[in-house]
């Protein structure tokens, strides 16, 4: 990573609210009015834009917004996988939840014969930008849940094993391609706390031989702008803690920092990128908000340790409101490091 970044870096976890003229284009798409060229350019421009968004902002670490990902990690990833059939939702009226989403069943061994085009995205961005860059990628538990196991797996942690070295491969196809940073975005480990030891073994198993930095992003869910679990992390502390990962990203600003005292409770070595801007709330915070949360969370975690991000990606949030919250959790940022340094 650039030893250059500030104290108490500022990054996103991952996906960038979508303008007005994507969603469009993506209907356009599925009408078949667009080429694969035109898709590309259309895609290219949404990486550009989100780019363009954190640095007015002044993000000190971008990434490319996953503006090419429709859903976080569903399309396009699993187009790319082999021994899947596609299922019917349970669910096709109502209000928007997880029953209406696509869905699979494994019906053979699972591969990506071409890769999963992460290398493709960092190649691209890498040539938008001059900041440090972060690659976040979807967990193999949080992958697995769209997959029924079928005849061809024992159950959803044996499917994730099959993912976990589809992963493996591709994130040391990322550091073959010059990433340093990447980012494991696993919610389903606190969606189901209940065996905190199995998610320790197979996110070890994901990243082992990864030459990169490591993070790794535990929150409650984004769907629709929901959570899908009981929001608390104490069900998986210390356990957690033995993930091979430098950087915890968790979620705190939803739940009004609750929890935050867990970084004291159980001592360690790890940075903690604390979500302390809301992408569940229209409320926008303003900087004074933010840094009064970074106070907060230096009574806790040392400021050389302690990164700012919001609590999830912005990809349910609209535009407008995503871009004030970044410039007020950049300027809240910049409010403490001038009361650290005597400013």
């Amino acid at each position: 990573m650039n030893n250059s970044l500030p104290i108490i870096p500022t990054h996103v976890i991952g996906s960038h609210a979508w303008p007005a003229w994507l969603f469009t284009a993506l209907d356009a798409m599925h009408r078949g009015e667009y080429g694969p060229k035109d898709w590309q350019e259309t895609q290219d421009d949404a990486v550009d834009l989100a780019l363009r968004d954190q640095e007015d902002a002044g993000i000190d670490i971008v990434c490319d917004g996953e503006m090419r990902r429709i859903g976080f990690f569903t399309a396009g990833f699993y187009d790319r996988l082999t021994g899947l059939h596609e299922t019917p939702p349970q669910r096709r009226v109502g209000i928007p939840g997880h029953d209406q989403r696509e869905s699979y069943e494994a019906v053979g061994d699972i591969e990506a014969p071409n890769g999963l085009g992460l290398v493709a995205e960092y190649n691209y961005v890498k040539t938008r930008t001059q900041r440090p860059i972060k690659m976040p990628i979807p967990g193999p538990y949080t992958l697995a849940g769209r997959i029924k196991p079928g005849r061809t797996h024992k159950d959803r942690l044996d499917v994730s094993y099959a993912l976990a070295d589809i992963l493996n491969a591709e994130m040391k196809a990322l550091v073959a391609a010059g990433a340093d940073f990447i980012q494991v975005d696993e919610p389903s480990v606190a969606v189901h706390a209940s065996t905190p030891d199995a998610f320790v073994k197979l996110f070890n198993h994901t990243v082992a031989g990864v030459n990169a930095k490591i993070g790794v992003h535990l929150c409650f869910g984004n769907y629709v702008g929901r959570s899908v679990a009981r929001r608390s992390y104490r069900p998986i502390f210390p356990h957690v803690l033995d993930m091979h990962a430098s950087q915890f990203a968790l979620e705190f600003a939803n739940r009004e920092l609750a929890e935050i005292d867990l970084w004291q409770q159980f001592p360690n070595d790890r940075e903690l990128a604390a979500g302390l801007v809301d992408v569940k709330n229209y409320f926008c915070e303003t900087a004074d908000d933010v840094a009064e949360r970074i106070r907060t969370a230096l009574k806790y975690v040392a400021a050389d340790k302690l990164s700012v991000t919001p609590d999830c990606g912005f990809s349910q949030t609209a535009r407008w409101a995503a871009k004030a919250k970044l410039k007020a959790m950049v300027e809240g940022a910049r409010i403490v490091r001038r009361e650290l340094m005597g400013g």
